[in-house]
């Protein structure tokens, strides 16, 4: 028997290499004699730096500015090859916003620290995952720690939230930092949105970071004036560039400024994972993610992994906190079956209090029948 654990974290509850330990423990109850593989994953957002880290490389903490601009500890990944693996949700995450939340007064410059100083240690390639942000600055924030400057009609620095787009005259991009030259910069994201209308990063995602239907209008307004700015600074027309919608456009001056490219997270992941090679020869995959649903099928870990385990004839079954609209389509994608962690009813704050031993019973559950078999 081999079986192999290749989760997502169950966002704000599990990490992913605490699923591989929960389940991996049932497992070998049940099937003490297996193999067992376990490949944390993550499609971009939490968890990406310890699924590529995977116990080599090295991690950084550094002082960077939270969304609401308080001091926060955030750390990111050297790999060996000295590829710098940062998340945003590390520094401008929504699970580090203030409640209420307010979007309109957020910022990015924490992820801009944390590829600024990457980049100071010699880092020449970043890998940067830009799920679970707090911002709708359109990386503005980031983009200023990295050396662009935005500026009002004053010739005044405007500030680097989601209001300051609103007051932006021109762009001075000509004094970029020496060390950000010749930087590659890998967006792990499987975003398609556009940079605004109706698909786009304000409409799609605003209400979900705290914005009210007043924000989004504006927010929108001003994104479609921002990428007018990048255009007249740098000849590139990014408003309908499928991706630019993603983390409130933080690729938007990624892309503009600093050549940066847009690949699939969670195939980034997976080839870093060598999950091809590791799935060789199994009986199951185990996966899972907070929560499977028709979303699942844009590039999330469950279906990207599934997707993977059906070309080697391997049956996947997923683990996930809940199950919403339109999930069936995950079948057709090759997953197995869907089981979920909730055992009744109950609002998000009060399921996630158990959520480590519902799995651990579910898990359980599962192998206890396989065992049967």
């Amino acid at each position: 028997m081999k079986i192999v654990i290749a989760p997502d974290s169950f966002k704000g509850t599990i990490t992913s290499g605490e699923i591989c330990d929960i389940v991996g423990a049932a497992a070998a109850r049940h099937f003490p004699r297996a193999e067992i593989v376990k490949i944390p994953v993550s499609d971009g957002g939490e968890g990406m730096v310890d699924a590529l880290l995977a116990g080599v490389g090295e991690r950084i903490a550094v002082e960077v500015t939270g969304p609401n601009f308080t001091e926060e500890q955030a750390a990111y990944g050297i790999l060996p090859d000295g590829t710098a693996v940062i998340e945003m949700a590390a520094a401008s995450g929504i699970m580090l916003a203030a409640d209420p939340k307010r979007p309109m007064d957020a910022t990015s410059l924490g992820t801009g620290q944390l590829i600024r100083d990457a980049a100071r240690r010699g880092c020449r390639k970043i890998i940067l995952g830009i799920g679970g942000s707090a911002t709708m600055d359109a990386g503005l924030g980031m983009a200023a720690a990295m050396g662009v400057r935005f500026l009002d009609g004053s010739g005044a620095e405007v500030e680097p939230t989601a209001r300051g787009l609103g007051k932006i005259a021109r762009i001075d991009a000509s004094v970029v930092p020496g060390e950000m030259d010749g930087l590659k910069i890998l967006i792990a994201s499987d975003v398609k949105n556009p940079a605004c209308g109706e698909t786009g990063s304000a409409q799609v995602f605003g209400r979900q970071k705290g914005a009210s239907r007043q924000d989004i209008a504006e927010i929108d307004e001003w994104i479609v004036r921002f990428c007018g700015l990048v255009r007249e600074a740098t000849g590139k027309d990014l408003l309908h560039t499928p991706g630019t919608g993603a983390a409130g456009g933080m690729a938007i001056p990624l892309l503009a400024f600093f050549g940066a490219d847009i690949v699939p997270g969670i195939d980034l992941i997976l080839d870093a994972a060598g999950f091809n090679e590791k799935i060789r020869g199994a009986n199951m995959v185990i996966t899972g993610e907070g929560m499977l649903d028709g979303q699942s099928l844009e590039g999330k870990v469950p279906v990207g992994v599934a997707r993977r385990a059906k070309k080697e004839g391997i049956p996947v079954v997923a683990l996930v906190g809940d199950i919403g609209p339109d999930y069936a389509r995950a079948y057709e994608e090759g997953i197995t079956a869907v089981f979920s962690t909730n055992k009744a009813a109950v609002p998000f704050e009060i399921a996630k209090q158990t959520s480590k031993e519902d799995l651990a019973l579910l898990a359980d559950s599962l192998f206890a029948f396989k065992a049967m078999r």
